[in-house]
């Protein structure tokens, strides 16, 4: 451990007071994440209807916009460079980085969703679209840049301030600051949107958001340099010291790679499914449009109390793989009971509760779990190449679902969701087997997994 977490991490006021700085700075950006996904009955409604809010976008164009988040950072390996550069230029440049980037795609897409646009283009993977969704997607890709560089970043700042202490609950914490952001998100955005006559109005909000988030990281850069400057010896610095050939360690290690798919299986079955859960609700279970984006907001909030509970559980007594073989068992139970026919808004809620249940307990292991297989010099690259892969999932299925919502949709405008909610099931199979083959693996590898984390 290096002189600065002697002299600064120990003390709990500091570590907390950088651990709220920078999560501040990812609740916005959870927000402006999901600001639109509730919105999904304006976008597709016919162009004019709705009280002259409907866009007139399909659901295939609907899909490709929500993958577009993760776009640049597949195809044109954004991320994996966003890591690099976190590692060889340190916390503190990659965070303005990236809160810039969230804050520019914000005002394209702000600016896409405010006016109206003629003509079609052709995209890759999303075939002719509409030009307002084109410029929508690509702010939103320029944006999803920035937020999972950010994502990262601020991984990494807990890693360091954290390490030895509460690592779990501070994630768990971070993750559940963040979600209120979604939770706010699917709550607000659909009621604000027909109150004050638009998409755009949460679409500006969440942009006016980013602004304070990007003063946060400048707050949080202070703290950081003047930690830094206590430090007697900072030739261990956790921000210095990448080789390239260091890469070698990722490659080869078993432990790492089951994490990395597991979170390409369980968030492909989460993060999607929110993007079509509004309109899943008042389709298949008949609630109002008004109140519909309610129940997938539950989800959000039920991380808020579960995370840090779990993350203490983590810290205390261990069992992370564990935590996440029941994470995994329960989504896979979820989408299930959203695949049978039960078209009862209770069963809804029930299994949006459980849901969230699950979506507090993978989580709050499975990012504790990084740094107990890699070293803090390979952090930043170790997160975005599992941000990485996870954001194949989050560019490519909600295109794949969309298209199989637009191939089960009848005359009258009704999807049948029961082919959609089987693959999201499948996810979580995936999921299982994951956490199985990580449990045997910790068994041979002795990764400490299984061992609580605060020393």
């Amino acid at each position: 451990m290096n002189t600065i977490q002697k002299k600064l991490s120990d003390k709990p006021a500091a570590r907390w007071t950088a651990m709220v700085i920078v999560s501040v700075a990812m609740m916005f950006g959870y927000f402006f994440t999901d600001v639109m996904s509730p919105l999904e009955p304006l976008l597709t409604a016919a162009a004019g209807s709705e009280g002259g809010l409907g866009l007139g976008w399909t659901s295939s164009e609907y899909g490709f916009f929500s993958g577009a988040y993760g776009l640049m950072n597949v195809y044109l390996l954004l991320l994996f460079f966003g890591g690099l550069i976190l590692d060889k230029f340190g916390i503190r440049f990659t965070g303005v980085l990236s809160t810039g980037l969230m804050l520019a795609g914000a005002l394209i897409k702000y600016w896409a969703v405010s006016r109206t646009f003629d003509g079609t283009m052709w995209v890759p993977f999303g075939g002719v679209c509409q030009m307002q969704v084109v410029w929508a997607s690509l702010g939103f890709a320029i944006y999803g840049v920035g937020c999972e560089v950010c994502c990262i970043t601020v991984s990494k700042v807990i890693a360091k301030w954290f390490n030895g202490h509460e690592l779990a609950l501070a994630m768990g914490l971070q993750v559940a600051l963040a979600r209120i952001g979604t939770a706010v998100a699917l709550g607000l955005s659909l009621p604000m949107a027909r109150a004050l006559g638009g998409v755009s109005a949460p679409v500006g909000l969440g942009a006016a958001m980013l602004c304070i988030a990007l003063i946060t990281i400048l707050v949080y850069n202070v703290m950081d340099r003047r930690e830094d400057a206590s430090s007697v010896d900072t030739s261990d610095n956790t921000d210095e010291g990448f080789h390239f050939a260091d890469l070698r360690i990722l490659f080869t290690s078993p432990g790492f790679w089951c994490i990395t798919f597991l979170c390409l299986m369980f968030y492909a079955g989460v993060f999607p499914f929110l993007k079509f859960a509004t309109k899943l609700m008042i389709f298949k279970y008949g609630v109002t449009p008004d109140l519909a984006g309610l129940i997938p907001a539950m989800l959000p909030f039920g991380t808020i109390f579960l995370t840090p509970i779990f993350g203490r559980i983590y810290d205390k007594m261990g069992h992370g793989a564990t935590l996440m073989l029941s994470g995994s068992i329960l989504l896979t139970l979820v989408h299930t009971i959203f695949a049978l026919p039960l078209p009862n808004w209770i069963v809804a809620i029930v299994a949006m509760v459980v849901l969230g249940i699950s979506f507090g307990l993978v989580p709050s292991a499975m990012w504790p779990s990084v740094p107990k297989i890699i070293p803090m010099k390979l952090l930043g690259t170790a997160y975005a190449l599992i941000f990485y892969i996870q954001n194949i999932g989050l560019a490519m299925v909600p295109m794949w679902i969309g298209a199989v919502n637009d191939r089960n949709t009848n005359a009258q405008g009704v999807i049948d969701y029961t082919e959609t909610m089987i693959l999201f099931a499948s996810f979580g199979v995936v999921s299982i087997l994951l956490s199985i083959l990580l449990i045997r693996l910790d068994k041979t590898k002795h990764y400490g997994l299984q061992e609580k984390n605060q020393q």
